[in-house]
């Protein structure tokens, strides 16, 4: 595997190459917190004048290396293309154009400029915090308790109707997710704006053990039987941690909701999840 340095060196000289602006990387390799491993990407910009005609022949990101798979996603103005190479080195490459330069910033984090002769970065000051959280205010908590509850309903469906994809889609992708930011508030409201990291990498890195623990066990999806222990593993706990959220920020708590939607994720499943 191509070194770190090697890798930086490539990335600039081909800019070079086909004349770019300016050259920024964010992502984990410009946060000193994040885990250093060969899974790291590198997170780069290429800030350009003319898009349409670096676009229209890719025959320079070859210059890169030997690549197993790639992708080229559209993105408002700007182009990525992301690249898995031979030796397990990743790039994830944006083309940007310099009048967007906002954009590219606004959706990053730890932006690091690597090479900006012209200054084209300087009226852009990149926010390093893109995935802090802040602690909660009681409308966005009142909202993340009523789409858990609502959203329940659908994991009841999909278990009854032994809808394995359909239930793990509503548990994880939304319930859990709604856990997971009700846990961030926690830690939000003892130590103030922190970083949590993208999909909460960071978050239990401020929590004990035993949360981590409880929360990991939520997410054996291998069978209906334990999709549904997942489920009500789930509420109960998203139950215990509003409502300590709630006592300590002085926000009201929907209880008598919550133990209504765990009676009827109870009932629904015990009439209709073992037919």
């Amino acid at each position: 595997m191509r070194a770190e340095t090697e890798m930086l060196n490539r990335i600039l000289q081909i800019a070079k190459t086909i004349q770019v602006e300016a050259v920024a990387m964010s992502g984990s390799r410009t946060n000193s917190k994040a885990l250093k491993d060969e899974f790291q990407d590198y997170d780069v910009v290429y800030i350009v004048n003319d898009l349409d005609n670096l676009t229209s022949d890719l025959s320079w990101l070859n210059q890169f290396g030997k690549r197993i798979i790639e992708q080229e996603v559209a993105l408002d103005h700007r182009r990525l293309y992301l690249m898995l190479f031979e030796d397990g080195n990743r790039i994830d490459l944006t083309l940007c154009p310099k009048d967007h330069i906002q954009e590219w910033i606004d959706s990053e984090a730890g932006v690091t400029v690597l090479e900006d002769e012209k200054g084209l970065f300087e009226s852009y000051p990149p926010s390093p915090k893109r995935f802090w959280i802040h602690p909660a205010i009681e409308t966005d908590f009142k909202k993340a308790c009523n789409e858990f509850w609502w959203v329940s309903a659908y994991v009841v469906k999909g278990i009854c109707r032994k809808q394995v994809i359909y239930a793990t889609d509503h548990l994880y992708g939304i319930c859990q997710q709604e856990l997971l930011k009700i846990l961030a508030w926690l830690v939000a409201s003892d130590r103030g704006a922190v970083d949590i990291g993208k999909n909460y990498k960071y978050l239990f890195h401020y929590l004990p053990a035993e949360k981590e623990n409880k929360f990991s066990n939520l997410l054996d999806f291998s069978s209906l039987d334990k999709i549904t222990h997942s489920l009500f593993s789930t509420m109960q706990l998203f139950h215990q941690e509003a409502q300590s959220l709630a006592q300590k920020l002085g926000f009201d708590y929907d209880k008598e909701v919550a133990e209504k939607m765990i009676e009827y994720a109870e009932e629904r499943v015990k009439k209709f999840g073992n037919n």
